[in-house]
């Protein structure tokens, strides 16, 4: 009869441990969460199956944070989760204090479709031809940018004034300066800089506060709007876990411990895709199979 109980006991505590696992501890995962001082958090991330898998490969981090195209790297100035931007610079634009030969900011098709230059990012094109697509068939792509003039710019601008050309006219002379143009990103990612045919540009972010401002003291940066999936993060990061991915599936991940990673919405318990750890999936064949076991006992007893 003992023996038979201790059967019994042995049974129970089995089925209890399997049916019931033990939850989920916090523990600290492979993902960090800052670099240098930009808090890296979802929908991006900088190490492998971190953040959104649409993201993946677009970051990387060594002692500041830098934002990849296919056109170079980008320093990331700061990122705004709550407005979903993020402010980049391009080191070599020009700017106020130095002129630079352009090249082409240019995205991957998936970063102009999740990531893009917001509509307060404005790109200024100068020094253009006067056989410019802008400065002709195309001049309705430029608009004024809160009340700035080429000239202004020109004017203002130490590295710019090179473009200040005089010309005698009689008794007197001219003062010319090239044609520039205000546009938007969608400008200069249909035409290069070479079918533009202008020799430099540089970007400015218009927050509302450029109007009165002279270039000198003008938010020098790209701005990107981006979007990404609501695939219950917050869930998951309020639970204690880490949003990420499956490596192979790319399948939503909230990682809740560094060795155990089951497809799982949230830490400590919560409901899963596949069980695993964190299950609240019950096996009900188990627990029958114990009430059958249990009637036996008693009727033996």
């Amino acid at each position: 009869m003992k023996k038979l109980f201790f059967f019994f006991f042995s049974f129970l505590y089995t089925i209890t441990t399997l049916t019931f696992p033990p939850l989920a501890t916090s523990a600290t995962t492979s993902c960090r969460t800052l670099c240098g001082n930009i808090p890296i958090n979802y929908p991006f991330g900088i190490d492998g199956g971190c953040g959104s898998p649409q993201f993946k490969g677009m970051f990387n981090c060594s002692t500041d944070l830098f934002f990849t195209t296919p056109s170079g790297s980008y320093k990331v100035q700061s990122i705004d989760y709550e407005k979903k931007t993020m402010v980049i610079f391009d080191p070599a634009m020009s700017t106020c204090s130095i002129l630079q030969p352009h090249h082409d900011f240019k995205l991957a098709d998936i970063q102009n479709a999740l990531i893009r230059p917001s509509y307060d990012t404005v790109f200024a094109l100068f020094n253009c031809s006067n056989d410019s697509p802008v400065h002709n068939r195309y001049r309705n792509l430029c608009f004024n940018a809160a009340g700035h003039s080429c000239d202004e710019l020109y004017s203002s601008c130490t590295s710019f004034r090179i473009f200040n050309t005089t010309s005698p006219s009689g008794n007197s002379t001219i003062h010319t300066t090239p044609y520039c143009c205000f546009t938007s990103y969608d400008t200069v990612r249909v035409m290069s800089m070479n079918i533009l045919d202008c020799s430099h540009y540089t970007t400015v972010i218009d927050n509302g506060k450029m109007r009165g401002v002279a270039p000198l003291d003008w938010s020098y940066g790209i701005e990107l709007s981006y979007s990404a999936p609501e695939i219950g993060c917050d869930r998951c990061r309020k639970s204690g876990g880490t949003c990420g991915f499956d490596a192979e599936t790319e399948i939503f991940l909230c990682q809740c411990s560094g060795s155990n990673n089951n497809p799982t919405r949230e830490c400590g318990g919560g409901i899963t895709n596949q069980g695993g750890c964190n299950s609240t999936k019950i096996n009900y064949t188990t627990i029958l199979w114990a009430i059958m076991f249990m009637s036996f006992i008693y009727t033996v007893l």
